[in-house]
């Protein structure tokens, strides 16, 4: 290979490195999918052209607006507070002995051992003792959107914020399912009426790549015994 391929390569690779490293990589996430829905056609009222009045997206008059159909949007107050401790102690004792002794029998072979007396003592003792503690705090508010609409009328709902800040995004999202009959005149639900809720708080930047161990750490604290 000649010197100006070569340097063509490195300015390829250089390139691609930059290119990878510039790139908006957005966070896993383990929320149902997918985010967002839109709006589909009611089935059960038919079309009417040319009109003011469209039966698609038409409600009682005395109705309010809550969240029943699918690309409906609601909000979730996010107030979920959960600590936890765990304290464990163990403790262990046991101790053995054992003496023995050969006594003097007249016309006993092996007269030089005759008098000799054998001891042995174990003793063996274990104390552990353990503690564990854990709180955790997570507020805020999310707006997400009716992605599914269960038989006995529940909601699926799923949505994300995304943030974007100088030294990188943050994302927050959120899924679960709701009772309607939770739901508030003012549209909203608190997070700990949700069943099967997800929350995630997450981020991407140099800031949090600076704390993940690269692929290769990873790899070397797999295969190494110690």
């Amino acid at each position: 290979m000649t010197g100006r391929k070569f340097a063509h390569w490195l300015v390829m690779i250089g390139a691609a490195l930059l290119a990878a490293a510039c790139a908006t990589t957005v966070p896993s996430t383990s929320v149902q999918q997918p985010l967002t829905a839109t709006p589909a056609p009611r089935k059960d009222v038919p079309p009417t052209d040319g009109a003011i009045y469209s039966a698609y997206s038409a409600r009682p008059l005395f109705e309010d607006r809550r969240a029943r159909f699918v690309g409906d949007t609601i909000t979730i107050n996010i107030a979920e507070k959960t600590s936890a401790s765990k304290a464990s102690e163990n403790s262990t004792s046991r101790s053995q002995s054992l003496a023995a002794s050969i006594p003097s029998v007249v016309g006993l072979p092996f007269k030089t051992l005759q008098g000799t007396k054998v001891s042995a003592s174990d003793a063996n003792t274990f104390d552990g003792k353990g503690s564990d503690t854990s709180a955790n705090d997570f507020t805020g508010t999310l707006t997400v959107t009716v992605i599914k609409v269960y038989a006995n009328g529940n909601l699926l709902v799923s949505g994300e914020k995304q943030i974007g800040l100088k030294e990188g995004e943050e994302f927050v999202r959120f899924s679960g399912v709701v009772n309607p009959t939770t739901i508030t005149a003012a549209n909203t639900v608190q997070s700990t009426q949700v069943a099967d809720a997800r929350m995630e708080y997450k981020a991407n930047g140099f800031l949090n790549s600076a704390t993940v161990m690269g692929w290769l750490g990873k790899f070397f604290l797999n295969v190494l015994p110690f």
